[in-house]
């Protein structure tokens, strides 16, 4: 079924959100756009496009959480060839693509504090910077970002940047949760139920049954819109009766008297890569030796060898990442990478 750009509702909540956005779009200015998971925020991120004078530019989308921590200034911000291991040739950042455009940054909060102070840097002068380089390039990009968490408790916490958060909320579109949009619960299952009745063939719409909804307006919806869709599309295509009013629905998929029993995950070791001021864990085999060393310099060389090795996987062999980890300068870290045969 195809992407839809549409909106759904007559509620009063929704309408407010939906016509903040319409009003901000004109403005060339950043917007953060909140709201609990399935609520619509990349409709909401698009308007704000399509609305704006920038909506025959490039419109692009960067899921943050998506991209590994190593790689995402790379992908923001572009590369230099050779600014780190596989980056054999140069690439334009995501800002460069959405240059007199829009660059939507979905699940903001997930964004590390190097990447953030970066980012802050580009909305407040726009200039970026490609990783390797120390040219920067002049771009014109409005920002809109996307987050279902509460922004300013993580500023507090020291988990987001308070000034990023100051630059990018001059307008914030909160969106309400489906439980909130009072009387919009049966406009979207009829609306949903409707193209799925039509793609399944049936000759007319047979409505819902007063059991189904009942079990509507008494379900929280968690997953908001997203799971409201999911649930209705799969009672009606379950429904044997195209000539009855749909009065069954299953609201959890899982639910099965032979799912299986949930068994406790074996302990792995940790392969999460390393960031600047992490410490970098020793190999177990690796750890102080109860026999005697015959050989001190040759321990020595082997251990830091090992702590090389291990520290360029976790960092995805980035060196300048993997360099920061270990409280290294980038030139520090090439001659001890030289220096063992790592630099390979």
């Amino acid at each position: 079924m195809e992407r839809e750009t549409q909106f759904i509702g007559q509620s009063a909540a929704f309408q407010d959100a939906v016509e903040r956005a319409s009003q901000a779009a004109a403005l060339d200015r950043p917007v953060l756009v909140i709201g609990e998971r399935g609520t619509g925020k990349e409709l909401i991120a698009e308007r704000l496009h399509r609305l704006s004078a920038r909506w025959d530019r490039p419109y692009v989308i960067l899921n943050c959480a998506a991209m590994p921590e190593t790689l995402i200034e790379s992908e923001l911000f572009g590369h230099e060839a050779g600014a780190f291991t596989g980056a054999t040739r140069t690439r334009a950042g995501r800002f460069e693509e959405a240059d007199g455009g829009t660059l939507f940054l979905d699940e903001l909060a997930t964004m590390s504090m190097g990447a953030q102070e970066r980012l802050l840097r580009a909305v407040e002068y726009g200039e970026v910077t490609r990783v390797g380089s120390s040219r920067p390039i002049r771009v014109d990009v409005r920002i809109v970002a996307a987050t279902n968490e509460h922004l300013p408790a993580l500023a507090d916490a020291g988990r987001f940047r308070a000034d990023l958060l100051d630059r990018l909320s001059f307008e914030v579109i909160t969106l309400p949760p489906l439980r909130a949009r009072e009387g919009d619960i049966e406009v979207l299952a009829t609306y949903f139920g409707q193209r799925m009745a039509a793609v399944l063939g049936w000759d007319e719409w047979p409505g819902f049954g007063p059991r189904a909804l009942a079990a509507m307006e008494g379900h929280d919806w968690p997953g908001n819109v997203r799971e409201l869709r999911n649930v209705i599309e799969r009672a009606i295509y379950r429904w044997a009766d195209p000539g009855r009013p749909v009065d069954a629905l299953n609201f959890d998929p899982f639910a099965s008297p032979w799912q299986p029993v949930a068994r406790k995950p074996v302990p792995k070791a940790e392969t999460a890569p390393a960031t600047a001021g992490d410490a970098v864990p020793v190999a177990a085999s690796h750890e102080a030796q109860s026999g005697p060393v015959s050989d001190l310099r040759a321990a020595v060389d082997g251990f830091e060898k090992q702590i090389l090795s291990d520290t360029m996987a976790r960092c995805r062999f980035n060196q300048k990442v993997a360099a920061e980890a270990l409280g290294l300068s980038y030139d520090q870290i090439r001659h001890a990478l030289k220096k063992h045969g790592l630099n390979q």
